[in-house]
């Protein structure tokens, strides 16, 4: 193996990088400096400097990125719509952009020579942190475990955790693949792998309940938004850190955002995987409500075609390349006028609509109207419907003609 000095490591503190620390010293004689993103996981980041340390690490940076993962990630993503396969709001897709641009700042800082990450050689995550490090620094050496030592399933990792002394908060019965951040809680692994299996929600549930424990009433809320981006709750202006956070409250209690799915992975298999995603669930809802009455046809139909290869770029890792970079100019110019109050319901897992206004609505109830109105002449109607048809109407003429 190459030896290096100093290597920079991704660092959540779980099962996997938990390992790589006292196995990346023995293997290259270097020095681990470990990097933990604050993307909004909460309490685990707690105890994490002394289980570094502990572990192996010379020191352990905890970088709050919050504040800029929403801004600058979530919002963009949201605005555009983007969703992957129907169903998956791109949680881990979307944070692992702004984690490895970080670790990438600190290793220049550091003069590292390597940065490691704990991404399996299966996972989309590998190539997400990858294309992120080449975007900042394209000469870094990579380290990946995964790809390249003896340990081939989380189990060998608990193994050598316990044979070198690596304290774990997962037991074998537990030890689900989670990812937890500001937006979504992930989970994979273990009876999920068979998609056969119905989730033992009541087991693995973090951020909320199921919809037949929430309660038996609904609950009312309503978000107010500006070029696209929401900025208050229930008449309160507040920043997007706090908004999503009191919006996965609200939403884990009536447990809204559950999603099981089974995902096509980029490295090419398919993977099954249950996310958590109650605040961001909301959003999305009203965020795509307030489009309905703020958009113009041509651009809304426009841009739902484009969400897909949106949608597509960041679950791919190429959320730092010139299309994404222009994708995110178009929708910015479309938001322009995306401004208004959504009311929604909350009830047992449901997100119902309760009403919408904006400035800028492009609904004219004067037109609208099934009553009587003095703006719109439906007889002209008749001449618009015989020029739209008129090719059904000539190929018609046409068989007819072929028949005598």
């Amino acid at each position: 193996m190459k030896k290096y000095n100093k290597v920079v490591l991704a660092y959540s503190g779980g099962l996997d990088t938990s390992v790589i620390i006292p196995w990346l010293k023995e293997n290259y004689g270097c020095e681990v400096i470990a990097v933990a993103a604050d993307v909004g996981q909460g309490a685990e980041l707690s105890g994490l400097e002394e289980k570094a340390l502990k572990t192996g690490a010379s020191k352990l940076y905890i970088e709050d990125l919050r504040a800029e993962f929403v801004n600058e990630y979530i919002f963009p993503t949201l605005k555009a719509g983007a969703v992957y396969e129907n169903q998956y709001l791109l949680g881990t897709s979307f944070a692992r952009p702004i984690i490895a641009k970080r670790i990438t700042e600190i290793a220049k800082a550091e003069g590292a020579d390597a940065i490691a990450h704990g991404c399996t050689g299966k996972g989309n995550d590998q190539v997400r942190f990858e294309l992120a490090i080449a975007a900042y620094a394209p000469h870094m050496d990579i380290i990946a475990p995964w790809r390249t030592w003896e340990m081939k399933s989380r189990e060998d990792e608990i193994e050598y955790a316990e044979k070198h002394n690596i304290p774990l908060n997962i037991t074998r019965e537990t030890n689900y693949s989670k990812d937890k951040n500001l937006w979504h809680l992930s989970h994979e692994g273990l009876d999920l792998e068979d998609p056969a299996n119905e989730p033992n929600y009541d087991k693995i549930l973090e951020l909320g309940v199921t919809p037949w424990a929430a309660p038996d009433e609904a609950e009312y809320v309503t978000i107010g938004f500006e070029k696209g981006v929401p900025v208050s709750l229930n008449g309160e202006k507040m920043d997007g850190v706090k908004l999503i956070e009191k919006l996965n409250a609200l939403g884990g209690k009536h447990g809204v955002g559950l999603c099981d799915m089974v995902e096509n992975r980029l490295v090419g298999m398919k993977s099954r995987g249950v996310y958590e995603t109650p605040g961001g669930t909301i959003l999305y809802k009203a965020h795509d409500m307030l489009e309905q009455i703020c958009l113009d046809k041509l651009t809304l139909h426009y841009k739902q075609k484009m969400a897909l290869e949106f949608a597509d770029l960041v679950y791919n890792g190429q959320w730092y390349t010139p299309l994404r970079e222009a994708l995110s100019a178009f929708v910015d110019k479309t938001q322009e006028t995306v401004n208004g109050q959504v009311k929604l319901k909350l009830y047992k897992g449901n997100i119902i609509g309760a009403g919408m206004t904006s400035p800028d609505s492009l609904y004219d109830e004067d037109i609208a109207t099934f009553g009587e109105d003095q703006v719109y002449d439906q007889f002209d109607s008749k001449g618009f419907i015989r020029l739209f048809g008129l090719p059904i109407r000539i190929k018609a003429m046409l068989e007819e003609k072929k028949q005598k």
